[in-house]
């Protein structure tokens, strides 16, 4: 039985001979094979194997190499695995051969930033608290951990911070100077802490004080009307065993440390929120702890800003005037306001920073010498160059221009009163310039000059000018570096002593520290208030070395005691330290030479100048 063909012919397909005369019909012919044609266009798979059969299996075509024969579809697996073999591995060799090689420095350090390092191990030294594993002095351990417990409102307590000096006490006033110089250090010079490997040193550093300053006052609050201004102390007069009475190193000391508590103080509230709004910078890529320390500023800076609350904080209080009275608030108006300024990019702050009153009260134009000093009670010198640093790089014009103007014009006259040839300051025959006027502990000054000498230099270095204008003198940038040098060295060691003023650096430095800790052998005995004074009487060296101290340096006649009873020669401070840290950093070619011109700006919105007042109407 037979299925009928549906298409057009038989089931067997034949070759069939077309006749040599017109007998085949050509019309007809093209007319069957176009609807064949179009019939097999459209067949199935099936009706196509009935039609021609089974298909042909294609056969492999081969490429034949002479001495091997290889498929065609081996060939293409062999190529495309050697293609991606060469984008996974060999492209990225390539690259990375090709990129700008960022070799570390191989120069040995030079001597900045060997002291450097060793000057922010003195930091480490003077911590109080529950310390870090890590510390790395030997001879410290956890005190002070009942610090503000019974005498605050504050659950945890004032537990941390730093020592001041050679005693026990915890002055908020100049740590928070200190904190505020180790971060403008870092703001303007991170790439060489870098390069030296002591980035993350120094940053952790500067957040163990501000974790500390956040804990004197009611850092989550708006407003506020208490800080905690200190922990410890001594009246003068008094016998009762406190931090001058005994002798003790932190980790034994068990007398009473009654903490300070000021309703009042716009230099500690403003010099606090400098110190804040400075290391919100230094952690900008930490934007919760940032924050919080942007809020903490804002606080703070509300409270010195008060009305009713602006008199020195240490006004009437025998704890703290004796040892860091404030002498005025309007320069930490301005160093407060522009620390805030560049945090916040705020122009309110700005705008205080530059009111005429500012100057007027601080008497910033008046030329006075001691006042271009910076110290941690005179900020004028160094809020002025920072703001003078506004002009320089982003110069916003009206109408903070003609305040600016004047902040660059006094920083330039500053740093003419450091050459010698003005004959502002006295120095000594060995070199040294006597910024305090031949009162004792000298080179805290000294090394803060130098910072400032240094810093402006950078930054007239990064807009291409050569010098400045003493009077109608031009004076290069060279000279005042070599200023700055100078001085630096004259703490180092080339002074008439010949002596290393920074313990550890060099071979010859201060043995008789006047510090209880590093007095005190590290024996694992307990020595009472009274017993411990046989350490400071003692006439050996201190078994303990303060590696990094600057102590407190010669007199006017580059005469150095080192004897530890003698605290003005040989006692350091935590203030003296930042200036010296500061200074270091700046002077290191380690790292080559520069400032960060950026970072300090990164809060700050881009400046339209607003349009100055028309003049007065012409009057015939």
């Amino acid at each position: 039985m037979h299925s009928a063909n549906h298409w057009g012919g038989s089931f067997e397909i034949t070759n069939v001979d077309v006749p040599a005369s017109g007998e085949y019909d050509r019309s007809r012919s093209s007319e069957w094979d176009a609807a064949a044609l179009d019939h097999h266009q459209h067949l199935d798979e099936t009706q196509q194997s009935w039609l021609l059969g089974p298909p042909e299996k294609k056969k492999n075509s081969y490429v034949d190499f002479g001495c091997i024969l290889i498929s065609r579809k081996a060939l293409k697996w062999i190529l495309g695995s050697f293609l991606l073999a060469f984008v996974v591995i060999a492209v990225p060799i390539i690259i990375a051969k090709s990129l700008p090689k960022h070799k570390p420095d191989s120069r040995p350090p030079d001597k900045y930033s060997v002291a450097l390092q060793k000057a922010l191990l003195f930091f480490n030294a003077q911590k109080s608290g529950k310390l870090p594993k890590q510390n790395g002095i030997a001879w410290r351990g956890d005190s002070g951990l009942s610090d503000g417990k019974n005498d605050t409102d504050l659950k945890v307590g004032l537990v941390g911070g730093y020592y001041d000096a050679g005693d026990n006490i915890k002055f908020h006033f100049p740590m928070a100077y200190a904190m505020t110089m180790l971060s403008w250090s870092v703001i303007e010079y991170r790439h060489k802490y870098e390069t030296i490997g002591n980035y993350d040193h120094v940053r952790e550093l500067i957040k163990w004080g501000t974790d500390y300053l956040l804990l004197t006052f009611n850092s989550s609050a708006t407003k506020i009307d208490k800080i905690y201004c200190q922990v410890g102390g001594h009246q003068n007069g008094s016998t009762t065993p406190d931090d001058h009475n005994c002798w003790q190193k932190p980790e034994q000391m068990d007398y009473p440390r009654p903490t300070q508590t000021c309703n009042a103080g716009p230099d500690l509230a403003g010099e606090m929120a400098a110190a804040l709004a400075a290391a919100s910078i230094v952690f900008q890529d930490n934007d919760a702890y940032s924050k919080k320390l942007i809020k903490g500023a804002e606080t703070l800076f509300a409270f010195a800003r008060d009305n009713g609350r602006r008199r020195p904080y240490s006004r009437g209080n025998p704890n703290i005037a004796p040892y860091y009275n404030s002498t005025g608030y309007y320069d930490e108006y301005m160093w407060g306001g522009a620390w805030l300024y560049y945090a916040t990019g705020n122009s309110t702050y700005l705008s205080l920073a530059t009111n005429s009153g500012i100057p007027k009260n601080s008497k910033a134009f008046y030329m006075i010498p001691d006042l271009s000093v910076l110290s941690w009670d005179n900020k004028l010198p160094a809020a002025m160059l920072l703001l003078t640093r506004l002009r320089i790089f982003l110069n916003p014009g009206y109408p903070y221009e003609e305040m600016l103007r004047m902040y660059h014009n006094v920083t330039g006259l500053n740093m003419c009163s450091y050459l010698q040839s003005f004959h502002v300051f006295n120095w000594t025959s060995g070199g040294m310039i006597m910024v305090n006027r031949g009162r004792p502990q000298p080179l805290q000054y000294v090394a803060n000059t130098a910072f400032l000498a240094s810093l402006f230099v950078d930054y007239m270095n990064a807009t291409g000018v050569p010098g400045w204008n003493c009077g109608p003198e031009f004076i290069s940038s060279d000279v005042l570096r070599s200023f700055a040098t100078s001085q630096m060295d004259y703490i180092l060691g080339k002074n008439p002593m010949n002596m290393s003023y920074v313990v550890g650096y060099g071979t010859k430095f201060p043995r008789h520290v006047h510090h209880r800790g590093a007095s005190t052998p590290n024996d694992h005995k307990y020595y009472s208030c009274k017993e411990g004074w046989k350490w400071q009487d003692n006439k050996n060296p201190n078994p303990n070395n303060i590696t990094g101290a600057m102590v407190g340096g010669p007199n006017q006649f580059d005469q150095f005691r080192d004897v530890r009873t003698s605290y003005n020669y040989t006692e350091p401070t935590l203030a003296g330290n930042a200036g010296l840290v500061a200074a270091l950093v700046s002077l290191t070619s380690t790292a080559g030479n520069g400032i960060d011109v950026n970072t300090i700006f990164s809060g700050v919105p881009p400046l339209f100048p607003g349009t100055p007042p028309p003049p007065p109407p012409w009057k015939p």
